[in-house]
Parts: C-alpha cells; sequence; structure tokens
C-alpha cells in the first residue's frame, strides 16, 4: 500500500518550477506518492515531472474533473468527443509518468447540475469510461471513477451508485474510487460502502468534513479504515485537502473553499502523513487484542 498526498496541498500553478516544488515537498512529508492534478494533460510537462519523481524516488498518480466542454455524460456529442480525447491524452501522460492510476471525476463535469443525470447522458459516459479504460489496461493503468457529493456531480453520489455504474461498463477494468470528504456528505455510514464497493475499489482519498486537518471534523475515520482492514485493501491512500491560499480562484470557487482551515502547507501534510499510517497502525494492533 501506498501513502499519497494530492498535488494541490502544495501548490496550484503546475508549470515546471511547481511540478517540481511538489513533487518535493510530497517526499519531504514522508509521502510514497503524489497524485498529479493533471486538468490540462496536453500542457502538462511530462519530462519535468518524471525527472522529478525520479530524483524524489516517489510514485505518481492522476487526476481530474471534466468540465462542460469536455462532459462525457452530456448528450451534446461533441462535448463527449472533447472529453474523451482528453482522457485518452491523460492516460498517455500517466504512461510516460509511469503511474497506475487516473481517477476522479472523469465520468461528468466537475459542478453542480440543476437537473439529474439523463439515462442517455449516463449511457454516453459509461460507454466513453469503459473505452478509455480498456486503452488504459494496454498500458498498465487502472482508471477508477471518484464517487463525489451532489454539488460536484449528478452522476455517482454513493458508492451503490458507483458499484451499479462501473457494472454496466462492462469489461471489469474499471474501479471505484471513494473519498471519505464526500461520503461524509452523502452516505449513511463510513464503513458500509466500502464493504458494498469491496471487489472494486481501487482507490482512497482521505478528506476531513471541513477540509482541513485530519482528526478536527465529523468524519468517522476509525470506522472506515477499520473497513479497508476488513477487505484487505491495498492500493493507493491520499491525502486531500485544499484552500485558497493555495489552488487558483477559479477552483477554490469551484470547490466552495470560503474561508481556509490552513495556510502552512509543510505542517498539514506531515500531520496528515502521520494521521493516515497512524489510523493503519492501530487498526492492524487490534488482531492482536
Amino acid at each position: 500500500m501506498k501513502i499519497g498526498c494530492h498535488g494541490l496541498v502544495w501548490t496550484g500553478t503546475y508549470d515546471a518550477d511547481g511540478i517540481r516544488h511538489a513533487v518535493r515537498k510530497t517526499r519531504d512529508a514522508g509521502f510514497d506518492l503524489i497524485e498529479f492534478p493533471i486538468m490540462d494533460p496536453f500542457s502538462f510537462d511530462v519530462a519535468t515531472a518524471r525527472a522529478a519523481l525520479d530524483e524524489c524516488g516517489l510514485a505518481a498518480t492522476g487526476s481530474l474533473g471534466l468540465d462542460e466542454s469536455t462532459d462525457i455524460s452530456s448528450e451534446d456529442r461533441s462535448a463527449v468527443r472533447a472529453g474523451e480525447a482528453l482522457l485518452d491524452r491523460a492516460v498517455d501522460v500517466l504512461a510516460e509518468l509511469g503511474g497506475e492510476h487516473l481517477c476522479g471525476i472523469i465520468y461528468s463535469a466537475m459542478r453542480k447540475y440543476m437537473e439529474p443525470a439523463t439515462p442517455q447522458g449516463v449511457a454516453n459516459s459509461q460507454a466513453v469510461i469503459g473505452r478509455v479504460a480498456e486503452r488504459a489496461r494496454q498500458v498498465g493503468i487502472k482508471v477508477s471513477v471518484e464517487v463525489t457529493n451532489r454539488y460536484e456531480s449528478n452522476v455517482l453520489n454513493t458508492a451503490r451508485q458507483a458499484r451499479e455504474f462501473v457494472g454496466k461498463v462492462g469489461d471489469g477494468d474499471v474501479g471505484v474510487h471513494l473519498d471519505t470528504y464526500h461520503m461524509n456528505i452523502e452516505e449513511t455510514d463510513m464503513f458500509s460502502p466500502v464493504l458494498d464497493t469491496a471487489e472494486l475499489l481501487s482507490y482512497v482519498h482521505i478528506g476531513e468534513s471541513h477540509r482541513g486537518y485530519l482528526g478536527t471534523g465529523s468524519v468517522d475515520f476509525d470506522s472506515f479504515f477499520r473497513a479497508l482492514d476488513r477487505i484487505g485493501y491495498d492500493g493507493p491512500v491520499v491525502f486531500e485537502s485544499f484552500s485558497s491560499a493555495v489552488v487558483s480562484p477559479d477552483l477554490s470557487r469551484m470547490l466552495g473553499i470560503w474561508r481556509n482551515l490552513w495556510s502552512d502547507s509543510d505542517e498539514l501534510g506531515a500531520h496528515a502523513n502521520a494521521f493516515i499510517r497512524d489510523k493503519f497502525t492501530a487498526i492492524a494492533s487490534i488482531g492482536h487484542h
């Protein structure tokens, strides 16, 4: 199992300097991998990122959220085609980085919708995700769809919805990505969703209810980590937190970051790394009781 950190904990600027800064900070905080925000894979500096990863001895994953112009859950064929092209390029970027996971809100736009998803839109999304996942599989990359809250997508808001969605993709190459921040909003508890997706769960985000320091909000992390242990989960576990002190104004508005709960990335990251590892150590010790 690798413990990682989302790159937006360190910087919101992903030019060459930003990439090197994020990778080094991830290493210095004690993590095993960095999750790159590959929002624009066509401009991502792959050579710089690969060199920084090699220098720091880190693994990498990648995530993104689609927008209205690339929404594969749309009934607009041009948007669906654009979204598939973007996801295909993200796969290429990760393959060049030696990454093994593409995740995030890659099945719809990352925004608040004003109406439910349509059956045709969901079918469009499933078809594209299936093709992208097959392409990714050929280069050793796992595609996982992130279950998010109702204010960031109208397609997948619960683990059971994700299980159904993935089941209808059909080829078995697509995994489920759970995020404790979103689960705390939408799920009835933090234990059952992990068991509901046990055979499909391939990526995990750890985030607090207010996106601040872990352990200072309302997320029931004990139940969640017990569930991961119960199913023998061994995929990536990645800390995610946002502050407008770091991320861009556009993303701050999209994510509703109206108040900042932290400004010191170094302290936040080191605390998160220790918190996650301590939880796994504590849960493992239960077997000796």
